[in-house]
């Protein structure tokens, strides 16, 4: 009798686990769990029992039915019926208090009430908490271990990732192996459990990992604009784990432990060979683990999903998530904004030129947003080094180059001559912004006003000839009056002159080499 006393003062006064309880009296832990349970049973505290004779404390650790115990034996009765239904939105425990009350008029008091359920979960030893309500929020992470893969052909072992996500309320949970812990494939892999779950929660839960959280803080952190954009798709919010704060992602971490023995432990001596062998057995597993039902809770995660959760998710978009990544540029003076990924320029409204804007784009398409408002539209191109001006986004004095094109600047220069076109061809094949062409082919046109055609002509023959194509160039050989001269005949054609230290041709004859 002094053993079960000591084990009711430990538990309750010291608060010890009962594993350390048994290891401290040298007792089985079933041993103490049975005399708890009888304790509690009582509906007594242990001051109430303190002072107690023995055979009065074992009549009660007995269980030997009393009034007060029928009336806790009735209440104890629902409290599997109150944790499912704490799970719904809106439900509390003073209102399932008031609905119990209603049943029982000569049942406890609200406090008595919170007091022996509390009791019952603390001796249960449910893995699940009361506090997470039906589709408010899915945890997500990866686990600390990795998993693997083997190459068929040359036996090379590769890791790979192992992602998991679970509703707070049901815990019914998904896993799946993927190659990275990227971007694109943390925010991917997100989408598949959602998918799995068939609804969307009102909020993520992730850990401060880079893909989703781009600087962690405790009360603002970064959430990762690819994550985020992600979340308005699905119209879910963040809301990242505070770092060095365990008790945010408490129930994900219990679920990798579990996960750690009911599929990396079953699956530790099967060999896979692709990521698709590998998530088929996970998928197996997981039927199996989701369908097990909850310790003393009597019910599997899948059947409570079903009963308490499901119904509260917000349903899934039609449309799947498009990747989309963003970058923050500055708009350049020819208001043009420079794509490296693309090696391309995009043009921008006019009014716009040096101002800083969000540029959000994918495979395909790519959006420009200034103060979180659409500013520019454009399809992506693969062009190198290339302009895409759009008329909406030029000034009025620049829009006068729209009617202009490059037949129409070779059949102007044409009749200038036919060094000219050819001049104006080169000019425009070459990979400048268009409306730069436009106005060099232009200045070098217009130099025939000043000088007539047939000079520019000659002058666009002497430009081929060195391979200056500039306006400049042309310009300066007008002024200078060189386009007449004949390069060949200057250099070749024109008579030496007379010098003691030119030989001359008959220095070189034959007799002379023949010596």
């Amino acid at each position: 009798m002094k053993n079960i006393r000591e084990i009711i003062r430990l538990k309750e006064i010291c608060d010890l686990s009962k594993r350390k309880i048994a290891r401290a009296l040298g007792v089985s832990r079933p041993v103490v769990d049975q005399y708890l349970s009888g304790f509690y049973a009582s509906g007594l505290s242990y001051e109430d029992i303190k002072n107690l004779p023995d055979d009065k404390l074992l009549e009660i650790i007995d269980n030997k039915k009393t009034t007060k115990n029928e009336k806790l034996q009735i209440l104890s009765d629902k409290f599997e019926y109150f944790t499912k239904e704490l799970k719904r939105v809106g439900v509390t425990k003073q209102l399932l208090w008031e609905e119990y009350i209603q049943e029982q008029p000569d049942g406890y008091s609200h406090s008595q009430f919170c007091y022996y359920y509390h009791k019952w979960q603390n001796t249960s030893e449910l893995s699940m908490h009361i506090d997470h309500k039906a589709g408010d929020k899915m945890y997500v992470d990866f686990t600390g271990k990795k998993m693997s893969i083997v190459d068929k052909h040359n036996g090379e072992i590769t890791e790979v990732e192992i992602f998991i996500g679970l509703l707070g309320a049901s815990q019914l949970t998904y896993v799946e192996a993927v190659p990275d812990q990227k971007k694109e494939t943390w925010i991917r892999v997100n989408e598949n459990s959602l998918r799995f779950f068939g609804g969307v929660p009102r909020a993520i839960v992730p850990d401060c990992l880079k893909s989703a959280v781009t600087k962690g803080d405790k009360y603002e952190p970064e959430i990762n604009p690819e994550f985020n954009n992600f979340a308005r798709h699905y119209n879910t919010t963040i809301l990242p784990a505070r770092p060095y704060k365990p008790k945010d992602k408490a129930l994900v971490e219990g679920a990798v432990r579990i996960v750690y023995s009911w599929i990396f432990a079953r699956l530790r001596n099967e060999v896979f060979f692709s990521l698709e062998e590998l998530n088929r057995a996970i998928r197996e597993m997981l039927v199996e683990y989701n369908n097990r039902p909850l310790q003393k809770l009597k019910i599997s995660r899948r059947e409570l999903f079903l009963e308490v959760e499901k119904s509260e998710l917000n349903p899934l978009p039609i449309e799947h998530y498009e990747f989309k990544s963003f970058k923050k540029l500055t708009v350049a003076f020819n208001y043009h904004i420079y794509m490296k990924d693309d090696k391309h320029y995009y043009s921008i409204p006019y009014q716009y030129r040096g101002k800083d804007v969000e540029v959000m784009y994918n495979t395909s398409i790519l959006e420009v947003y200034y103060n979180n408002t659409r500013i520019a539209f454009h399809s992506r191109i693969n062009l190198q080094k290339i302009y895409e001006t759009l008329p909406g986004h030029m000034p009025p004095n620049h829009k006068w180059l729209n009617d202009w094109n490059p037949e129409k600047f070779i059949n102007w220069a044409s009749g200038k001559g036919h060094n000219v076109k050819q001049v104006i061809e080169v000019v425009l094949a070459k990979n400048q912004y268009p409306e730069q062409s436009y106005k060099v082919c232009m200045g070098i046109m217009s130099l025939a006003k000043k000088h007539t055609d047939a000079r520019l002509d000659l002058a666009c023959k002497r430009a081929l000839y060195y391979e200056k194509y500039s306006y400049k160039w042309i310009n300066n050989i007008l002024v200078n009056k060189l386009e007449a001269v004949d390069e060949e005949q200057n250099l070749f054609e024109q008579p030496l002159p007379d010098h003691e230290n030119i030989r001359g041709n008959q220095y070189y004859n034959k007799e002379d080499y023949n010596e």
